[in-house]
């Protein structure tokens, strides 16, 4: 170890000693009563030390005052360098800074917020623009004033080729703008793979869920199919006692509410009166004298009609 070493190790005498000119810049700096003991001097170099005390301060537990003081060469004056306030080894610290970006978590945007995307989004790509487009209603040059489909050019009167100037007519931006289908950007290959995996964790074949449920959602009639290259294996729950309602499902995912899991069978109905219509019925047609209706046929075969 060379000479060098040892001397920058080794505290300067005089500026280990200058533990008042420490505390009295430490205290100008600090609020009054906040600079604590004198817990540890450090060298920081030839004729360069630096003085520890304890911050009292609240909200500052294990931080301290940190005093270096510097001596020059043959000179017998200790000078001030700084005053710092620095954590220690057990400081309450605040936990590293995360980018927004990187804290957001599903269910943070509430009714107001905002969320900026940014340009260079992987999530997303470049739509359909209209930069190689002619503006809308702009003229079609002579040579193809012959080639204007019907559909696209004005009416007017007389074929195109007798006019004065070619019918105008409109680009495929217009018209996309016009049925509220013109955007910007549009969802990438990478956005469409990243939510599907995200659907398919939340709401797949992985999930408690789905693992415990009877038959999965391609055979549950409340299942309402997506459109586009997602058909195939997503769709959306529209079942209301279910716990994925409202939410995108795997194919490969189920739950107890589905359709075909138990079916309950129609309650029985009673069967219908039987009522014998092929035999008559002997009623009499006056009664009996003890005040009751007899219900015995007369003897002699015939019938009284009641006339005289």
């Amino acid at each position: 170890m060379s000479a060098a070493t040892t001397r920058s190790r080794t505290p300067d005498r005089l500026c280990a000693e200058a533990v008042g000119l420490a505390r009295t810049a430490a205290e100008e700096a600090a609020a009054p009563g906040v600079v604590g003991e004198h817990v540890q001097v450090v060298s920081e170099g030839d004729r360069v030390v630096t003085h520890f005390f304890e911050c009292e301060e609240m909200g500052y537990r294990g931080w301290r005052w940190a005093v270096t003081v510097a001596r020059a060469s043959r000179a017998k004056v200790v000078t001030l360098d700084e005053t710092v306030l620095l954590p220690g080894p057990d400081a309450l610290l605040a936990p590293e800074w995360v980018p927004w970006s990187e804290r957001l978590r599903p269910g943070d945007l509430g009714p107001g917020d905002l969320l900026p995307t940014d340009a260079d989004d992987l999530r997303l790509e470049a739509g359909y623009s209209g930069e190689d487009e002619p503006a809308p209603n702009s003229p079609v040059s002579d040579e193809m004033a012959d080639l204007v489909e019907a559909e696209d050019a004005e009416v007017t009167a007389g074929p195109p080729a007798n006019l004065p100037l070619a019918p105008s007519r409109g680009s495929i931006a217009a018209v996309a703008e016009e049925l509220g289908m013109r955007r910007a950007r549009v969802l990438s290959r990478y956005g469409l793979h990243v939510a599907a995996d995200r659907w398919e964790e939340s709401h797949g074949a992985k999930t408690q869920m789905a693992q415990a449920a009877p038959a999965t959602c391609v055979s549950c009639a409340f299942l309402m199919p997506l459109a586009g290259s997602l058909r195939q294996a997503f769709g959306v729950c529209a079942n209301e006692f279910s716990p994925a309602d409202g939410h995108v499902v795997s194919l490969s995912y189920g739950c107890g509410g589905h359709s075909e899991a138990a079916v309950m069978p129609k309650p029985p109905r009673p069967a219908p009166h039987v009522f014998d219509s092929m035999n008559a019925d002997a009623l009499p047609l006056r009664p009996s004298p003890e005040g009751s209706v007899s219900t015995e046929p007369s003897g002699d075969g015939s019938e009284d009609l009641g006339h005289s």
